[in-house]
């Protein structure tokens, strides 16, 4: 019958027809991917992550692919960074400062010191009007500051300053000689200094109260591992019998030296509550016959201070508010002693020669 053929859609006798045949295929194949995701829970995301990027050329970076994909590649190599020094910025700060022979000057200022007209001013002002070229000499002086306003008062009038970081301390305010905090400020000053000697620099170290009229440098011996200022020059520059002090010092880099300042810091702990100036004093014998260290004291003629005070304007090279307690006091004889410098250094030369220059006697402590 023409109308069953017709039905039944041709040769084959098949009666299934071709939409049927396609909804069965369809649901079979999703069956077959459901079965194999299911084997493989851990790959599930990757495999249909990676199905939805079939078409990602071979140009496409891997990177690229993985943006893409929602997958985090592999970072791509990078430079690793450069080892931060133990000292922070120290050893940049002394080789823009040092000479050509690695030595250094320091002085040690905090936030009391650096207000205007006290003490940094001085000092600066004493090298401004310093004669013999001691001027040039701040382009090697490196101001080690005790607090973040020392700092920036250093900064707005110095180039080469370092921020020494302590802890425990309040540096801000002014430290009464043989109080607590003024020990343990000189005994980090004795630290930093070691530190300095260890990392290869020369230094002259310098207290802010020295007034810098000519360069000290030609009376320190060539020969000396260390030259210290003396409060009583007994006259013989290597006689370990004169009183040295610590506020203006000349020390060359050498495992002798570093070894002295290892041997100075454990005397902190032999002769507790001592100043280091002190200790010194009660170490130099042993530990310069120890080390054969040289040691010059320097004369009080040319590296003068208020406990030994030189008198001729002519000489004198430098000159320690020592034997005096307290800024004020500092700064009123430091005051005067700029005063009578700068009236000398204008005089004409036959003023000068005649010795119509003296100091303004007596002070609060200069006498």
């Amino acid at each position: 019958m023409k109308n069953g053929e017709a039905v039944g859609g041709g040769g084959g006798g098949s009666s299934i027809s071709p939409l049927v045949s396609f909804l069965l295929g369809a649901a079979m194949a999703i069956v077959c991917i459901l079965f194999v995701v299911s084997a493989s829970p851990g790959r599930r995301l990757a495999d249909i992550s990676a199905w939805s990027n079939a078409t990602a050329t071979a140009e496409d970076t891997p990177q690229e692919v993985a943006a893409a994909s929602n997958i985090t590649a592999a970072p791509s190599p990078v430079q690793a960074p450069a080892p931060v020094s133990a000292y922070g910025d120290l050893e940049e700060v002394l080789r823009r400062a040092a000479m050509k022979d690695r030595t250094v000057i320091m002085t040690q200022i905090n936030a009391a010191w650096t207000k205007p007209g006290s003490l940094l001013d001085l000092f600066l002002e004493s090298f401004r009007t310093g004669e013999g070229g001691v001027a040039r000499l701040l382009d090697h002086l490196v101001i080690v500051s005790m607090d973040p306003a020392a700092y920036e008062g250093c900064q707005a009038v110095h180039r080469h300053c370092y921020f020494l970081r302590t802890t425990g301390v309040d540096y801000r305010s002014e430290k009464m000689f043989m109080s607590k905090d003024y020990l343990e400020m000189m005994w980090g000053r004795n630290k930093f200094q070691q530190t300095v000697l260890q990392l290869g620099y020369n230094f002259l170290f310098t207290d802010v109260d020295v007034m810098w009229f000519r360069d000290p440098f030609r009376h320190i011996s060539m020969g000396a591992d260390m030259a210290i200022s003396t409060d009583v020059f007994m006259g013989d520059p290597y006689s370990l019998g004169n009183f040295p002090n610590g506020g203006f010092l000349f020390v060359r880099s050498s495992n002798k030296t570093v070894e002295l300042y290892r041997s100075w810091q454990q005397g902190r702990w032999r002769f507790f509550g001592k100043h280091e100036q002190d200790v010194f004093n009660l170490i130099k014998h042993e530990q310069a016959a120890r080390l054969q260290l040289t040691i010059q004291f320097l004369d009080t003629t040319y590296i003068s201070g208020f406990c030994q005070l030189s008198k001729d304007l002519d000489k004198i090279c430098t000159l320690h508010a020592n034997c005096c307690v307290g800024l004020a006091a500092k700064l009123h004889d430091l005051r005067s002693v700029l005063d009578v410098w700068t009236n000398y250094t204008a005089a004409p030369p036959e003023d000068r020669r005649a010795g119509k220059f003296h100091w303004n006697l007596p002070g609060i402590c200069i006498h």
